[in-house]
């Protein structure tokens, strides 16, 4: 145990919290620090403006953790060599590239506190660097030599842009369903977390069973993220972190928090939510009177509840490998995932 993990801090009556991405950063460091510099050499262009985008997204990027995923999984399965290094990079490119093109679909200014790549060079530099990003992710497949990772990959890619296009449909529209947003987060988030992974056993070759293994937990542990991403922005806790909520709303994104209120709903209710998010007329109190909508009926706690069923079955994915870092690593990232409610 660490001594400076967070659990250590509880003072709210809750169990200890048992989560932490430190056992994966820890893990896959110096194997990280090779991707790193595989992503800066292949970003590279004699076109100034494209490393200077592609630089200003991918220093922003956040953890890396689709990267880190293959890089744990990798050594979960045993591989040998190097392939992963240059796959992992593939990875956040194809992840970086989809950033890029989501914050002009969606006419992001902001991102992890800084200005969006749109909001510095515009839109048509944004789309036209991210179309360099995925072309730089599929020269790095093909230097791979493998059909295998290709297909896996660019399979990946195409199920991404489907989820873009279905949640474009879905937009601002109360009349989304359960269904139809698991659709949607699967195609857009999970598909790259199941890619990522299932990679490590692709690159180890691994038997068909590990592979089909290490993909469900990949896209069950990506379905969990998102779902946790999504209740977050309407979070008690984090409000009284001092943390902004109620991006979603006031963008009129359909999350399953509201798709579950608006349904519970009553005439009334429903005809709030229609004004806020189909017509985008907010008032001074909207977010608040949303918040306890989703309160009345049991919206955030069921969402939670979903978080934690895709949780479970990540887990459950990991029981057929030996125990090990790398086992102990993802297992305690999957708690870290979920402890985020909390």
């Amino acid at each position: 145990m660490q001594a400076d993990r967070r659990d250590q801090s509880r003072t709210d009556g809750k169990p200890p919290l048992a989560g932490s991405l430190e056992p994966l950063q820890g893990l896959v460091a110096d194997d990280l620090t090779r991707v790193n510099r595989i992503i800066l050499d292949k970003m590279q262009s004699p076109v100034a403006l494209i490393p200077q985008l592609a630089g200003h997204i991918v220093a922003a990027g956040g953890k890396r953790l689709r990267p880190m995923l293959t890089l744990a999984a990798a050594r979960l399965c045993g591989a040998r060599g190097e392939r992963h290094y240059a796959l992992a990079a593939c990875v956040e490119f194809i992840h970086t590239a989809t950033l890029l093109h989501d914050d002009v679909v969606d006419d992001s200014h902001l991102r992890r506190g800084l200005e969006t790549a749109n909001a510095v060079w515009g839109n048509k530099a944004s789309v036209l660097v991210g179309d360099f990003l995925f072309s730089r992710a599929f020269q790095l497949m093909v230097a791979d030599g493998s059909l295998a990772v290709l297909k896996l990959l660019s399979d990946a890619s195409a199920t991404i842009a489907e989820g873009e296009v279905h949640q474009l449909m879905t937009a601002n529209d109360t009349a989304t369903d359960e269904q139809a947003y698991l659709e949607v987060i699967e195609a857009k988030t999970a598909a790259l977390f199941s890619a990522a992974c299932e990679i490590g056993a692709v690159v180890a070759d691994r038997p068909d069973s590990e592979q089909l293994a290490l993909r469900s937990f990949g896209l069950n542990f990506g379905n969990a993220f998102q779902l946790v991403d999504d209740i977050l922005d309407y979070s008690a806790e984090q409000l009284a972190l001092g943390k902004s909520i109620g991006d979603d709303f006031r963008e009129g994104k359909i999350t399953l928090p509201l798709v579950l209120a608006f349904a519970r709903g009553s005439e009334d209710e429903k005809s709030f939510w229609r004004r806020c998010v189909e017509d985008l007329e907010q008032r001074d109190g909207d977010l608040e009177q949303a918040l306890a909508l989703m309160q009345r009926h049991g919206a955030l706690e069921d969402s939670k509840q979903r978080a934690r069923d895709y949780a479970e079955r990540a887990r459950l994915d990991l029981g057929i490998f030996p125990d090990n870092a790398a086992k102990q690593a993802l297992l305690q990232a999957i708690d870290f995932c979920v402890e985020r409610l909390y």
